[in-house]
């Protein structure tokens, strides 16, 4: 589908566009009107938020939750290329596809992004191609895979993405004829009577617990537990992702302070190469490193796909990214700019986790279309399967698919000194909240369904 673009606020361009090729020295520091609600939810929102992150309450099978994927003790990423959501096992990169008859069907075809200062202003798009979007002149005031089914009083793009893996037979609704969820998502029945946002307000409205949290949270609007939507939980998950894992007190932030010895020699070396003749910034500007827009950098295809074929392929392996949203050829293989806060603890890299080192990823910028041929299968963090191993590299085993990626690469070759490269490396380093190397508060010791939280 054709979508509307360049809605982002006024604000959000000036900042943007000015910062794009700019000097460090000028950028400015983030501080609490950078985010929303001022950057302080209400802590009632948070708390019912945390738990509803961290409940499986919400999966079709009851045995995968939002953590699964992005969970604090693995950087709210997972620490696989591809994520195996429902009815995997185990935490992160110990997560497991199953065997036999309890495989999965699939691994999630793209990896899973971080959430880190996601509850920034200046984020209104989500997902690895934009699919969610802001847009004030659509009737729920996003553009979305739900089109005009998107409910109203969503607060935010965030809260807009937490609709969505619920939905999804992969992520957390289950495979059709398993569960009511999984048949409602199967038939795209997101917001109709007996719709999956309708099936886990019912569940939630017969847990005691979850009503009172629901009650506190949003004491004007919420006074039995038929008034509870999922849009309210949605909005929920959202403030506690905008609180808890805002992170913007590393040494960088610091330096923005007026703090200059904050950083080390290379680290500061680093940030002007990043902000200047390197050409980051060109794409990661900003004091978020993100344009937040859609770039070709000839990214490894690695796992099943998005279910899109090349000409003369039919077997649904390649992803064409943003085209898939903005119905654009010339969109093809684009995906939107990642933010780089806490970039070292994010591993693996890129749309598809092809690269499982910050150094990797960083040469890889450097000359994509021959990093893209020599692409070392190696680094993929993938759980064995006997099942999905078969897909892994059907596209990069392909030359016509790989220059296909490749042709469409926007990035020329720059040549860089070895030390200006450890120098960028010890600048992205200098990315990191100290504050987000431990999380484990983050995680309730039991949620209001009573579900484990082991995954």
């Amino acid at each position: 589908m054709q979508r509307l673009r360049n809605l982002v606020p006024i604000g959000v361009l000036i900042f943007t566009t000015s910062l794009a090729a700019g000097n460090p020295t000028k950028l400015e520091p983030l501080t609490d009107s950078d985010f929303y609600d001022n950057g302080m939810p209400d802590s009632a929102k948070v708390e019912l938020g945390r738990n509803l992150f961290f409940d499986k309450i919400l999966s079709g099978n009851l045995n995968t939750s939002c953590a699964t994927c992005h969970h604090a003790l693995t950087a709210t990423s997972d620490g696989l290329s591809l994520p195996v959501g429902e009815g995997g096992h185990g935490l992160g990169i110990t997560r497991d596809t199953g065997s036999g008859d309890a495989a999965v069907h699939e691994r999630v075809p793209r990896h899973s992004p971080t959430v880190f200062n996601l509850g920034a202003k200046q984020f209104v798009r989500m997902f690895h191609d934009g699919r969610v979007e802001r847009n004030p002149l659509a009737p729920s005031g996003f553009d979305s895979p739900a089109g005009d089914d998107l409910p109203y009083g969503l607060d935010n793009v965030l809260a807009v993405q937490a609709m969505f893996p619920v939905t999804s037979a992969t992520e957390m609704a289950g495979q059709a004829g398993e569960n009511e969820q999984a048949n409602a998502a199967a038939i795209n029945n997101l917001a109709g009577p007996g719709g999956v946002w309708e099936l886990l307000a019912e569940k939630l409205q017969v847990i005691d617990d979850y009503v009172d949290l629901f009650k506190a949270a949003y004491p004007d609007q919420i006074e039995e537990p038929g008034d509870i939507t999922y849009v309210h939980a949605a909005n929920a998950i959202a403030a506690f992702e905008a609180k808890n894992w805002r992170f913007d007190n590393s040494p960088f932030d610091r330096y923005l302070r007026g703090e200059r010895t904050a950083i080390s020699t290379d680290a500061r070396h680093g940030m002007f190469l990043f902000y200047g003749k390197a050409g980051c910034s060109e794409c990661h500007s900003g004091a978020l490193q993100t344009d937040h827009d859609f770039h070709a950098i000839a990214m490894p295809q690695i796992g099943q796909g998005k279910g899109d074929n090349l000409p003369g392929f039919s077997d649904g392996h390649d992803d064409f990214g943003f085209e898939r949203v903005s119905g654009n050829p010339a969109d093809r293989f684009k995906f939107r700019t990642p933010t780089l806060r806490n970039i070292i603890m994010t591993a693996p890299y890129g749309h598809a986790g092809a690269f499982n080192t910050l150094e990797a990823i960083v040469r890889h910028h450097l000359n994509p279309v021959m990093s893209l041929e020599h692409y070392d299968q190696d680094q993929a963090v993938l759980p064995s399967s006997d099942d999905l191993d078969q897909y892994d590299f059907i596209v990069m085993n392909d030359e016509e698919r790989r220059s296909a990626i490749a042709d469409a690469c926007e990035l020329k070759p720059r040549k860089l000194r070895e030390r200006d490269i450890h120098a960028l490396l010890a600048f992205l380093e200098a990315l990191t909240d100290p504050a987000a190397w431990d999380m484990r508060a983050d995680v309730p010791s039991r949620v209001p369904s009573g579900l484990p939280l082991a995954e």
